[in-house]
């Protein structure tokens, strides 16, 4: 049985109508934080001049396979073994590094090896492509991002949403700037990052 998300069913749409002018020229993306493996297939899919390097932890990775096997993309590789905090980044160069719905489910000192690992494995001028709720000023965007926040930190103290500002300090010392930040449905954002 294949894993299932809602929400990445919901959101699919929204996201590959920015990621497909944002990924026109990559030739490579990594995905971190492939989880039950849909958006690998739809958006590589849909963007078949892309090699889509999925990677989770291990126990994630049976069910990407379910899903890449069942779509049988010749674009899309099997999941590569990435625990930001205690696996080795892929040795990889890549034009691209998308992640979706992660960083406020990872520890913040998680979402600091994120950004340094992506720092190793972008090329310059790549692109650091991340969808999800962001705060700004430690400001909520909604009483639902409010409420989920809660929710998060109850279910794990050091998760939870995270502020904008924090995150581009970081992509700042991975050499990278801010370039986009667009709105997108359900008070979630695409932020967007480029390696100098």
């Amino acid at each position: 049985m294949k894993p299932f998300s809602d929400a990445c069913e919901e959101n699919k749409a929204p996201i590959l109508s920015v990621l497909t002018p944002l990924l026109r020229e990559a030739c490579a993306v990594l995905e971190v934080g492939s989880g039950t493996g849909q958006h690998a297939v739809h958006f590589a899919a849909h963007l078949p001049h892309l090699v889509w390097y999925t990677s989770d932890r291990a126990m994630h990775h049976a069910g990407i396979q379910a899903w890449l096997d069942e779509a049988a993309l010749p674009n899309v590789q099997p999941p590569l073994r990435l625990d930001v905090l205690s696996d080795p980044w892929p040795e990889l160069l890549v034009d691209a590094v998308f992640s979706a719905n992660t960083l406020h489910i990872m520890s913040w000192v998680a979402v600091q090896a994120f950004f340094a690992g992506v720092g190793k494995c972008l090329a310059a001028g790549g692109l650091c492509v991340l969808y999800g709720p962001f705060n700004y000023d430690g400001a909520y965007t909604s009483a639902s991002n409010e409420r989920f926040d809660q929710w998060l930190k109850q279910r794990d103290p050091l998760s939870g949403i995270r502020d904008v500002a924090d995150l581009t300090q970081l992509a700042q010392q991975a050499s990278m700037v801010l370039l986009h930040d667009i709105e997108m449905p359900v008070n979630n954002r695409v932020l967007v990052w480029q390696r100098q």
